[in-house]
């Protein structure tokens, strides 16, 4: 039999829409496919390179573009499984493939001939549209800041880092995830889980049921298990227990990350010197909005010295309310939200649980769609009979408002071992031009939501919600991008635009006219009432400060291991700590440690990068006050959020798309200000 009738890589989908045979797909026809789809591309390459034609942008750029087509499916598939639905055998793959992809990526990107062809293109870019300049521009630079100028003898240093660099992030998040799955906490008396909400309990019992105890609650370091307890628990050493295990995930256990992390941080530093920069920090922050690590800290600075003021205050204040409640002294960091909660109970007659009837999964799913079709005209349809990767996963056809098909949504929203921790959205098909035509885009949102139990259904508290409205902002990026090139696509744009699209679709959770749409009791149908509405709104801002600082503590810490020379640092815990003073406002815990399961810097792409959150902040409340001005459905503004941000991906400057929509640059001080920090 030929390899191309057992393997579904090598053959036509033949499935509805394209989509990926994910039933046929099995773990041995990755490599095979991989290792076809390097041989084809390197043919590929070759073939630019043997063109005897003048260079010019169909011949070279757009073949260049177009030469790893079979690759990219494959590993797209490989890398979106390894987060979301593997085990240690599928994991153990990528120490082989992420080496061959780093040594293929090195061969394109220092190939002198290659970049040859591209810079005389660049040169002479007469009869180039818009967006086929931007695209060589692109091209251009990706060779210049990968190597096409070294020395040969620089050129292997580089390929040798790349080789590492591409094993060790892999290990790095593998490492996180099986620590905390190897997290079990079970209770057998009641006593101890006081004050754990209801909906809590269960989750936990029926986690016990699954696990085969006999009775009892479980308790695992996923988030929907964590929260609770930070938040309800009277049971302040069962709030601290989980904090430490929580805090020391990947951090002097079996599945230790220090090693790990010192090596990526130093082989980012040789190779960003390699390349010509002063730092990582520096290589990465040219192709960003803020453009150098002085700008970041001075973003960062300017944030700090209003929010960190307000955040002592804020923990004054509740330190105040535990010592008078429960004659707490030594206030600790597992202290903080259990009397956060209570304080804002005192102060705005609310307790976020309230919530949580209201906000039934498949009535927030449907709200989701309601705001984009009121916003955008797009509607969704859930599709039968299409592959997934797991029985859980949903998916949905998106149509445009004159009935055109938009792309697919695929859902996969609860925990489970084989998934690593945290909410994403990803592409299994990029919107642009592939296989000699433009095709429409395949997004999924990927989450760990607090799942149904044999009691109740899905029942999601409001930062859950904020999170599924999150990462629909950046599946709409995707869906609604109008490119020709798969490379300036959305969502491929600037880290610290990215974020836009997804953080303002969560200021549609905390509106009345949104919330009437979905926040429906579960029970009885009804909607969320108009006080409760009121109290929600009211506490938006409540200890604002110190969620400020919380972010801003890891945007110092990102910048702290990529903005300097990580080489003279040996002892990953005393520098993290060094780095926190400055923004600690509890007592440091021992034997906890954040670097070693900072997955976003990492083991993703945050890599200097974790401020474009702030950013992206800035930038989205100063485009909701428009909304806010003109109605947060108004369908103008809508319109030209779509065409001028969604549906424009890195076709031009950030800036210059931002500017079109807003009608000026961001006020730098909008967080600020909409987070009642700044008058």
């Amino acid at each position: 039999m030929k390899k191309s009738d057992t393997n579904p890589f090598f053959k036509s989908y033949n499935t509805p829409y394209d989509t990926i045979p994910f039933d046929k797909i099995k773990i041995e026809h990755y490599m095979p496919a991989i290792e076809e789809g390097l041989k084809v591309a390197r043919e590929n390459i070759k073939a630019i390179k043997d063109n005897k034609t003048a260079p010019d942008f169909d011949n070279t750029i757009l073949t260049l573009q177009t030469s790893g087509e079979l690759l990219d499916e494959v590993t797209t598939v490989y890398f979106n499984l390894y987060g979301a639905e593997s085990n240690d055998e599928f994991k153990a793959l990528a120490q082989k493939i992420s080496p061959m992809l780093a040594e293929f990526r090195n061969q394109i990107m220092t190939d002198s001939e290659l970049f040859k062809r591209v810079e005389r293109i660049y040169k002479n870019q007469e009869g180039l549209n818009a967006e086929q300049k931007r695209l060589v521009e692109y091209y251009y630079k990706q060779f210049i800041r990968n190597g096409a100028n070294l020395s040969q003898e620089d050129k292997k240093k580089l390929e040798k880092i790349d080789k590492e660099l591409s094993t060790l992030s892999p290990k790095f998040s593998q490492n996180v995830l099986k620590s905390t799955n190897a997290f079990e906490l079970h209770i057998t008396d009641e006593k101890e889980i006081d004050g754990l909400p209801e909906g809590s309990k269960e989750a936990a019992a029926f986690a016990a049921k699954k696990k085969g105890k006999d009775g009892g609650w479980l308790f695992t370091l996923q988030i929907p298990s964590v929260l609770p307890i930070f938040k309800y628990a009277k049971n302040r050493k069962l709030r601290e227990k989980i904090n430490r295990a929580y805090g020391a995930r990947a951090f002097k256990d079996e599945f230790d990350n220090r090693e790990i992390l010192l090596r990526i941080a130093q082989l980012r530093q040789e190779r960003a010197e390699l390349l010509g920069y002063k730092t990582h920090a520096q290589y990465v922050l040219e192709e960003r909005m803020a453009e150098t690590p002085e700008t970041v800290e001075g973003f960062l600075e300017r944030v700090y010295s209003v929010a960190f003021p307000a955040a002592k205050k804020e923990v004054e204040e509740i330190k105040k309310l535990a010592k008078e409640t429960d004659n707490i002294v030594d206030f600790q960091t597992w202290d903080s939200a259990y009397y956060s909660e209570k304080l804002k109970k005192i102060k705005y007659n609310y307790d976020e649980e309230e919530l949580r009837p209201y906000f039934k999964v498949e009535n927030v799913i449907d709200g989701l769609f309601q705001v984009a079709e009121k916003l955008y005209g797009i509607t969704f349809k859930e599709l039968n009979g299409i592959p997934v990767y797991h029985h859980e996963v949903k998916v949905f056809e998106v149509d445009d408002k004159d009935g055109s098909h938009l792309g697919l949504l695929y859902m996969d929203l609860f925990p489970r071992e084989t998934k690593r921790n945290g909410a994403w959205m990803t592409n299994f098909k990029t919107q642009g031009f592939s296989h000699g035509e433009i095709r429409r885009p395949h997004v999924g949102i990927v989450a760990n939501l607090t799942p149904s139990t044999d009691k109740k259904p899905s029942l999601l508290e409001l930062s859950e919600v904020q999170t599924v409205f999150h990462e629909f902002g950046h599946a709409l990026h995707g869906l609604l991008s109008d490119c020709t090139y798969q490379t300036l696509a959305s969502p491929n744009v600037y880290w610290d635009f990215v974020e836009l699209p997804s953080q303002i679709m969560e200021n549609w959770t905390l509106e009345k006219e949104a919330l009437d749409m979905f926040a429906k009791n579960y029970k009885t149908g009804e909607k969320m009432p108009d006080e409760l509405i009121k109290k929600v709104k009211n506490a938006e801002n409540f200890n604002k400060g110190m969620a400020n600082i919380r972010q801003l503590s890891f945007g110092f810490l990102d910048m702290a291991w990529h903005a300097q020379d990580p080489r003279k640092i040996d002892d990953v815990a005393a520098f993290e700590e060094k780095i926190f003073d400055k923004t600690r406002l509890y007592p440091k815990v021992d034997g906890t440690n954040s670097s070693c399961s900072f997955g976003h810097i990492f083991a993703g792409g945050y890599s200097s990068g974790y401020y474009s959150y702030k950013w992206a902040e800035v930038l989205e409340a100063d485009s909701f006050e428009l909304f806010k001005e003109k109605g947060i459905f108004n369908q103008d503004i809508a319109d030209s959020f779509r065409k001028n941000i969604l549906a424009k991906g890195n076709t031009a400057h950030p800036m210059e798309l931002y500017v079109k929509f807003r009608g000026r640059e961001p006020d730098p001080d909008a967080m600020l200000k909409r987070d009642g920090l700044l008058k």
